[in-house]
């Protein structure tokens, strides 16, 4: 998701930089202390997010967004907890109040991204084909047809592509998971999720992707009738 950042507080604004720059599925592309200003950017760049600061000099983040025809989705951050019933009956994501964590914020970027997925496919756009993961300091595109089965590895996390290429990231698991569009991918295991149409067989204790034998976990057999 292409993001931009509006806070008056630069301070605030290095918070949300250091925190997007760790989830893979944000692309921060610009941050802007003046409201005004990112005007201009929305109307000649695509922007699916908006992290939006409410208490602002010149305009609040709500007279703000309101402003807007056809507005991003928006997660509103603010160190005033009173506007949060407000901030939901414009339809934000997320209401984050400071100063947040990292956790609090992947989780408000999680609902964002699933809301990005569903209005995608509501709006005809098709499947989402790929997804981008962090390697290092690079955002490195996985086309979704190549990723076989995805394998959590110490403190790495592997994707198994064709052709037996090898994505290691940081990006955890469960992470993963919510990256990926509903349907095509399937939990098996605490460290294992498969591609359901790379499947070969099964039975209820393990499932064959190539020459690759996968382990069920006890936990997730049940996940074996997304298989059907």
């Amino acid at each position: 998701m292409i993001a931009i950042a509006i806070d008056d507080e630069p301070i605030a604004l290095d918070v949300v930089k250091s925190h997007a720059s760790r989830v893979p599925f944000v692309e921060l592309k610009a941050c802007f202390t003046n409201a005004f200003e990112a005007i201009t950017f929305l109307q000649q760049q695509k922007t699916d997010l908006i992290f939006l600061d409410i208490k602002m000099p010149d305009i609040s983040g709500m007279d703000f967004l309101n402003s807007l025809q056809n507005p991003p989705m928006v997660i509103f951050t603010t160190a005033y907890s009173e506007h949060a019933v407000r901030s939901f009956e414009l339809d934000a994501v997320d209401y984050l109040l400071k100063p947040f964590s990292l956790s609090r914020f992947l989780k408000a970027c999680n609902k964002a991204q699933e809301l990005f997925q569903l209005r995608h496919q509501a709006s005809g756009e098709g499947v989402i084909s790929s997804i981008f993961i962090k390697d290092g300091y690079e955002q490195v595109k996985v086309m979704l047809d190549e990723l076989l089965y995805i394998e959590a590895s110490g403190n790495y996390t592997q994707l198994h592509l064709n052709g037996n290429r090898l994505l290691s990231t940081r990006v955890p698991l469960n992470e993963m998971l919510s990256m990926l569009p509903p349907g095509r991918f399937v939990r098996v295991h605490r460290a294992f999720i498969v591609a359901k149409d790379k499947v070969s067989r099964y039975d209820k204790s393990q499932v064959q992707i190539g020459q690759r034998s996968i382990p069920v976990g006890m936990t997730y057999v049940n996940a074996l009738q997304e298989l059907h």
